[in-house]
């Protein structure tokens, strides 16, 4: 699974989108991170916010100090492309592109998955959507999806 790895078993992990507000994708989705027990570091990434859930966040993922292996994203798919390009500049190498508005939409959104797909292929990367309900690997404390669900096991579920 070496390839995978940065999703599946990643060290640290990106929320692109994270939200200050209940109900809201990006609030949801580091919630479930963090309520499901991920032991490495979390990293909120809002422009508009300097802290959510008592976790530092950063305006942009390049400003990030450290290594990230994974970005979970929930932004605006017109800002997915450059955001995954920032990311790939950075080192990241594992993406989850919860987001929708893509291929599925037709016209302007099958030029952003274009993009999207290009600037992961082309930045050795590996990709996880668009448009898809997110991961979870229990055993690990990655619930990057929602609602939390699942106990720790030894059962993983890829699906669209």
């Amino acid at each position: 699974m070496g390839e995978l790895d940065s999703i599946f078993n990643p060290g640290s992990v990106a929320v692109v989108g994270a939200s200050r507000t209940p109900g809201k994708l990006g609030y949801e989705i580091l919630k479930n991170i963090i309520d499901a027990g991920f032991r490495g570091k979390i990293y909120p990434v809002n422009p508009k916010a300097d802290e959510i859930m008592g976790l530092k966040c950063y305006h942009s993922i390049s400003e990030i100090p450290d290594p990230v292996d994974l970005a979970v994203i929930v932004i605006p798919a017109r800002f997915v492309p450059d955001t995954v390009e920032e990311a790939i500049e950075k080192g990241v190498k594992g993406f989850v592109v919860i987001s929708g508005g893509f291929r599925e939409v037709g016209g302007e959104g099958v030029e952003l998955e274009r993009r999207l797909v290009q600037a992961v292929r082309e930045g050795g990367a590996r990709l996880i959507g668009p448009n898809c309900q997110g991961i979870n690997t229990p055993h690990i404390g990655l619930c990057a999806t929602w609602p939390l669900s699942s106990r720790r096991g030894l059962v993983a579920v890829v699906s669209q």
